[in-house]
């Protein structure tokens, strides 16, 4: 049966509509379990930041819907041929800087940061960014992540163009019946994603949910998780991106694994930002988690 001859690595043309469907969506749930840049750091930081397990699904739910959006739209542009797929490290490494600025920004909004620009020759200073004085206090609520960023996030994300990318332009919707028919792949694709996502986004927010802790403190570490997060990986996205602008080899660069799996086939720039920021999120928590333990004692103890 044709079913037996899917090939996740390597899909051929000539797949029947329902192959390209059924192997679009498998695709799909590969990329949403694999370590992608731009689908685990993103959806980590927003669903940790939403506080419970149903925040926590809508939040992947809204980054997932968009990206499958985006999805839809590059599919049916492949099948038009008005997708341009040949310079895609030059290409990655300005979504890389877009979707690093949006991190940025968002981060603003969640740890209520106040930036503003000035120059000091001595010491050499160009800005200063400060919070109000009473972000350290325990009645501070903070901001939290909404699905509208994550959205925003999601549909930048999408325009990255990696294997999964490439695969549904040349083989995948080029493989549909008429153009009327051609976002379906990149739909599905997305769907398949969202599975995946949707589920994980849930249980992030319900581990933070569960910590013991009172609710006001549970929420607080949250929402400091959140925006410290999207802080520090919007700075590394807007690094890598620049950096990639001006040396675009090291977009593709990467020690193979010998693992047929997209995602897992080698060891790269979008590997070890993964790394890095699900590390800086997870010392964020532990560290936040300690302050507001030691926060909700002090306030027991005082109690009379």
């Amino acid at each position: 049966m044709e079913i037996y001859a899917i090939d996740l690595w390597s899909p051929h043309h000539g797949l029947s509509v329902g192959m390209v469907i059924l192997t679009s969506f498998l695709l799909g749930v590969v990329h949403g379990v694999t370590p992608d840049e731009h689908t685990w750091p993103i959806t980590f930081s927003y669903a940790v930041g939403s506080f419970s397990a149903r925040k926590g699904m809508w939040s992947a739910l809204s980054f997932s819907a968009s990206f499958t959006v985006q999805r839809a739209i590059l599919s049916e542009l492949a099948y038009l041929g008005l997708l341009e797929i040949a310079d895609s490290a030059f290409w990655n490494a300005v979504i890389y800087l877009v979707v690093g600025a949006v991190m940025v920004l968002a981060a603003f909004y969640v740890l209520r940061l106040n930036c503003t620009l000035h120059l000091h020759i001595w010491p050499p200073s160009i800005g200063s960014c400060r919070r109000p004085r009473h972000a350290d206090t325990a009645e501070w609520a903070g901001r939290t992540p909404t699905p509208a960023m994550a959205a925003v996030h999601g549909f930048l994300a999408g325009w990255g163009l990696g294997a999964f990318a490439l695969i549904m332009a040349t083989v995948l919707a080029p493989a549909m019946p008429s153009a009327a028919f051609g976002w379906v792949p990149g739909a599905v694709f997305g769907l398949g994603t969202t599975s995946v996502l949707a589920g994980a986004g849930a249980v992030i927010g319900a581990l933070i949910r569960h910590q013991r802790l009172p609710e006001k403190l549970a929420q607080r570490v949250a929402q400091e998780e959140a925006g410290w997060t999207l802080l520090v990986g919007g700075l590394l996205f807007v690094v890598v991106g620049s950096v990639g602008m001006l040396v675009p080899s090291i977009m593709s660069a990467g020690i193979s694994t010998g693992i047929h799996i997209h995602n897992l086939d080698q060891i790269g720039v979008g590997t070890l930002l993964v790394v890095l920021i699900i590390g800086v999120a997870l010392v964020t928590i532990i560290r936040t988690l300690g302050k507001m333990r030691q926060l909700a004692r002090d306030v027991s103890q005082a109690s009379p």
